[in-house]
């Protein structure tokens, strides 16, 4: 029986839709009186006047929020619905169901209208079609996008007070636990408060996360993590675990919330990024127990900061190749952070092309090889100088206190392993023994237990038999060290005793790569990163292309104007350049005369007056003289001289072109030069 004005023959010929949706799958399980009431409008639609079998219900969207029509199927299995035109009328609840985002709503309005499709919900049916129809069920998509912000804004706004006092229950991590009266203390568990305490002071110790990682595996050390609902595991670590642990505030005794930042793309799908360390929103300290201070929590993740931007990409060294260049596999970029790669064309130089392959842009950094490996190399003869050998025997204790607590660590796992064998052991003995499908399984964890308890005992006693005691560096071996290290820099540079392989090998014995960073057209910053993770910085001093691009050329420039006009020679004034710190373009290291001279006869200053007047050989002609006969610039004879069809020598007295002073001489340079000679030979 028909009960409304609205509808009409024509909307009861297609079918009736009822949509149904629950926000939460927890809403599923608890409201159910709400899913109760929107499957009773197959009775509403029956009462409208539609028969039992033109009436469809789409439930596939239940656990679905309508903030977003993303993963939303039903929903859009009705919008393809209405728009083929197969429905009359779509029942919902309320239009809260159908979305609570009016960039959806709005549409479905629109097709429904086009396609005259009704709407109907408990307060009545609607022709989205008409005006006072669309203005209704306008207001209520309205209502219900605001009446989701307004719920959010309060859950919200009372989350964040409770953030900001420090009482917000954050799910905390492994070596920590929450009391029944809510204060959290430390794990009682000792051996997960020393395993903890134990990635720390590693990481400290080797400056780096993949370093840590592969101390634990190498000593056959679990970490503690906990599962899937909470209870502490013992796992293989691996890098995720232990940055988890390296970049958790946590274990520095601080409360944090704003960790992470989400936002909707243009899809409206929910995408989460983590906020740069400083930027938290509510950072409280001293509010737990604390495994490290805060100031080591900051001091560790500018060393991960600093290590990312350094290890991105391309963290293989390669092997020591025979290349002059010798930090080949070990410089990295100091601007972009990648590997630069090593260019023999004119001269090795080294060459940031990653962002050039993978981009097309242009090459990030192209720097000459030269001055950087003499300056590292210089760096290495310092570091081998005996004045080491102290930190060598300081860094023998710091390994003989680690010895310790590596051990201390690996009884503490050999105890945890035989209590789960006891543990085992026990639950197998007070199974009854009829119950076969019971007693196979304990039975089962018991061997296992055993077989990880024999495999640990067996590896603790192989790591207590191969280690040593303690080194004393006796006094032959120190006069050795210390006469190597005074003979290295004598045979560096002999190729029949150190190869350049050899050479490289030797850096990379200490070193554990190269930072460079062009600050100047004739400066480049150089970071030497020890092993161990101590850095040492130089400024170095690098070729350029022409004078222009030295940093100094105007001060130096107007200094070898002054001097020069004092009367002063160009080789005084090198010299006098090079004692302030200035170079040449193509020599980093002095000033050269050359130099000196281009600038003052760019000016057209002249110390001495014959040099500026062409110099005169008896019974020969110069060039310049040859120029002046001909009325041709010295420069066109020089080019075919050059190319060879004017054959001539230089004097080997003089060093310059000489030609005989005959009139021979110049009838043939003007049959040359009108044409009519093809070679002109004066050997």
């Amino acid at each position: 029986m028909i009960t409304s004005e609205l509808i009409n023959p024509t909307h009861l010929e297609r079918k009736a839709l009822i949509y149904i949706r629950q926000s939460t799958p927890q809403q599923m399980l608890t409201n159910q009186e709400s899913l109760r009431l929107q499957y009773a409008l197959r009775a509403k639609a029956i009462e409208l006047g539609w028969c039992a079998e033109d009436i469809e219900i789409i439930d596939t969207d239940l656990g679905q929020t309508a903030a977003i029509s993303q993963n939303r199927e039903g929903f859009k299995e009705v919008v393809s619905r209405v728009t083929m035109g197969e429905v009359g009328i779509i029942l919902s609840s309320e239009v809260t169901r159908l979305s609570r985002n009016c960039p959806d709503w709005y549409p479905l309005l629109d097709i429904c209208g086009y396609r005259h499709c009704l709407i109907a919900d408990r307060d009545g049916v609607y022709d989205p079609s008409s005006t006072n129809g669309r203005l209704l069920l306008g207001l209520k998509g309205q209502l219900s996008e605001f009446e989701l912000h307004t719920i959010r804004s309060r859950l919200t706004a009372g989350l964040l007070n409770k953030a900001q006092r420090g009482d917000l229950k954050l799910p905390l991590p492994v070596g920590f636990i929450r009391q029944s009266d809510d204060q959290v203390v430390k794990d009682p568990n000792l051996e997960v408060q020393e395993r903890i305490e134990l990635v720390f002071s590693t990481f400290l110790r080797v400056k780096s996360a993949c370093k840590t990682l592969r101390f634990f595996n190498e000593h056959q050390l679990s970490v503690p993590r906990r599962d899937r609902f909470g209870d502490l595991v013992w796992k293989t670590p691996n890098t995720a675990a232990i940055l988890s642990i390296l970049k958790n505030p946590t274990f520095a005794g601080a409360f944090v919330y704003g960790r992470s930042k989400t936002s909707r793309d243009a899809s409206g799908k929910p995408k989460t990024k983590r906020s740069p360390f400083g930027q938290w929103k509510f950072v409280i300290k001293d509010k737990y127990p604390a495994y490290i201070t805060w100031e080591t929590f900051e001091r560790i993740q500018a060393m991960l900061l600093d290590n990312y931007a350094e290890y991105d990409r391309n963290q293989t060294r390669g092997v020591p190749r025979p290349g002059t260049a010798l930090l080949h596999g070990i410089v990295y970029c100091g601007e972009c952070g990648h590997k630069l790669v090593v260019q023999y064309k004119s001269g090795p130089e080294y060459i940031c092309n990653y962002l050039r392959q993978q981009y097309q842009i242009p090459v990030c950094q192209r720097i000459p090889a030269q001055s950087i490996d003499d300056c590292v190399v210089q760096a290495f003869f310092q570091v081998i100088s005996p004045v080491e050998l102290d930190a060598y025997q300081q860094a023998l204790k710091a390994q003989s206190s680690l010895t310790q607590q590596v051990s201390q660590s690996q009884e503490q796992q050999l105890e945890r392993l035989r209590y789960q064998v006891a543990l085992a052991q026990r639950q197998y003995n007070q199974v009854d023994p009829d119950n076969r499908l019971v007693a196979s399984e304990l039975e089962r964890r018991w061997e296992t237990a055993l077989t990880a308890l024999k495999q640990a005992e067996e590896t603790f006693a192989m790591q207590q038999r191969e280690q040593k005691a303690p080194l004393v560096l006796p006094d032959e071996l120190r006069s050795i060290f210390a006469d190597i290290a005074r003979q290295l820099p004598l045979i560096w540079e002999q190729e029949e005793v150190l190869s350049t392989p050899h050479k490289k090998a030797l850096l990379r014995a200490l070193i554990d790569k190269v930072v460079i960073h062009r600050t100047a057209n004739d400066q480049v910053q150089t970071r030497i990163v020890w092993k161990g993770g101590e850095t040492s910085t130089y400024s170095v001093r690098i070729t350029v292309g022409s004078f222009k691009r030295l940093t100094n050329a105007a001060e130096m420039e107007q200094i070898i104007i002054e001097r020069s006009q004092q009367g002063d020679s160009d080789e005084q004034i090198a010299q006098y350049l090079t004692s302030l710190g200035h170079s040449s373009p193509k020599n980093p290291q002095a000033v050269l005369t050359s130099t000196v001279r281009i600038i003052r006869q760019k000016h057209r200053i002249h110390p001495r007056r014959k040099q500026a007047q062409a110099r005169r050989v008896p019974g020969y002609l110069t060039i310049p003289q040859i120029a002046e006969l001909l009325g041709v610039t010295t420069f066109w004879l020089y080019h075919y001289i050059s190319s060879g069809k004017i054959s001539v020598t230089k004097d080997p007295q003089t060093h310059l072109y000489l030609f005989p002073d005959h009139p021979e001489t110049l009838e043939k340079f003007q049959l040359f030069k009108a044409g009519k000679l093809n070679h002109l030979c004066f050997l």
